[in-house]
């Protein structure tokens, strides 16, 4: 995700530890905690030696998608991923030359003043008091306020590179994916009841702009305060259109809020370019036989019928330099969407934006189907209205929570490379049936 006026990033250099993608500016890798002022020479002779790619890591020139015959992953687990503690560790090799025995010998003793090796050694001083959380790398060190090990330095899990979601008839999932250091994402999914005693559902995703400072906090901003004001005012009896505008509205004035917060220094990343947070927001609501979207950006909202006979329809406009070129008539939406700037975007919130304006729109389905908000890190792999049907797994309508769990696990099959965050929510016709599309 990035701004129209901000530059376009060069291309990214890679972790001499563990081959993750890095970001200019880092100074420790943000998947394993490689310190990168401190990279080793290359060394003279480079032996013809084959050495298993990391669980994980594609091999250079292999494509996105899954190796035949390789065996699914867990519900919640990245494909082809590991623990951090297990990545981190390079494979084993051996070197054995004509006049090896197959031995190794032992290393000699430490000489006397020689600094201890940190994972074994730990200072005392930094071991982790009573309740603290420790290092899941150097099981010795405690954590500090940014996630890494004071001990041995290792970045640790984050809470947000994969969160799920399921409340009553809406589900979410949220995934890091397999290019980006950590998860920008955000979203909130909620239940209410209006006036007459009827339920109402909330769905708020919501991507963080990377080019943008802290775009991990200004997304969790901006969906939990859309989703609090959705739960002040549906109760109310506010039309769930105006409520749907006055949640962007708040969310809004919550990033605006972090721009005149300095926020939590960033000791690992200091020379990073310090600009207003931003996201973009996309949500929608069921109630009364009404389906509510809003966004700002280009987080998107696509219809599917559970009748798949019947077509699927996207109900939300990109705020992007794309979606302008296709309006103004100058390309045609294949042309615009293959150009280098298709995603960048005209329209987010934050403090630098030109002007806040919320999209919203209301539709009365006359037949069930299910609600798909997505930001672009899914629709990017099921950009049309019958990609993104055919994406939608069957049973969908009665298990929205699997049903989000395979549609990130399609993005991700697709090469992940961006967060991937999918709320869906099932639509349910009263019983009377009337209504037009």
């Amino acid at each position: 995700m990035n701004m129209s006026q901000k530059p376009q990033e060069t291309a990214l250099s890679r972790c001499p530890g563990c081959e993750e993608p890095l970001e200019p500016g880092d100074l420790f890798c943000g998947a394993c905690g490689y310190d990168l002022s401190a990279v080793p020479e290359p060394p003279q002779d480079r032996p013809t030696i084959a050495i298993a790619t990391p669980a994980g890591e594609p091999a250079p020139g292999a494509g996105f998608g899954p190796a035949p015959g390789v065996a699914e992953p867990a519900p919640g687990q990245v494909p082809g991923s590991a623990p951090d503690a297990e990545r981190s560790a390079p494979p084993a090799t051996r070197l054995d030359g004509p006049a090896a025995s197959g031995d190794f010998e032992l290393a000699a003793p430490a000489a006397a003043g020689a600094a201890p090796d940190p994972r074994t050694s730990p200072d005392p001083a930094l071991a982790p008091s009573a309740g603290a959380k420790v290092c899941v790398a150097c099981r010795a060190g405690r954590v500090d306020n940014d996630g890494y090990c004071e001990n041995c330095g290792h970045a640790q899990p984050r809470e947000r590179d994969h969160m799920e979601q399921e409340l009553g008839s809406v589900a979410a999932v949220s995934d890091r994916g397999l290019r980006h250091h950590r998860n920008e994402d955000s979203f909130a999914v909620s239940t209410t009841a209006l006036p007459d005693g009827s339920p109402a559902v909330v769905a708020i995703v919501c991507d963080g702009v990377s080019s943008a400072s802290r775009p991990d906090e200004a997304s969790a901003a901006a969906a939990y305060a859309a989703n609090e004001t959705l739960l002040e005012s549906l109760p109310r009896g506010t039309h769930p259109q105006q409520a749907m505008h006055e949640a962007i509205v708040a969310a809004a004035e919550s990033v605006n809020r972090l721009a005149q917060d300095p926020g939590q220094a960033q000791e690992h990343d200091p020379h990073r370019h310090q600009n207003a947070p931003a996201c973009t927001l996309v949500g929608a609501i069921m109630a009364s036989g009404l389906l509510v979207v809003g966004w700002v950006g280009d987080s998107r909202v696509y219809w599917v019928p559970e009748d798949r006979t019947t077509p699927p329809a996207r109900l939300t406009e990109d705020d992007s330099w794309a979606a302008q070129m296709v309006a103004a008539g100058l390309m045609n939406e294949a042309e615009a969407y293959a150009d280098e700037r298709a995603h960048a975007i005209t329209g987010w919130l934050g403090a630098d934006a030109y002007e806040l304006e919320p999209h919203t729109a209301s539709f009365k389905p006359d037949r069930p189907g299910i609600v798909v908000v997505c930001t672009d890190g899914l629709w990017n792999y099921a950009e049309s209205a019958a990609e993104m049907a055919a994406a939608v797994p069957e049973d969908a309508y009665e298990r929205p929570l699997h049903g989000a769990q395979v549609l990130v696990g399609h993005a991700l099959d697709g090469g992940g490379h961006d967060n991937v965050t999918v709320a869906l929510v099932p639509f349910a016709v009263p019983p009377q049936g009337a209504g037009s599309a």
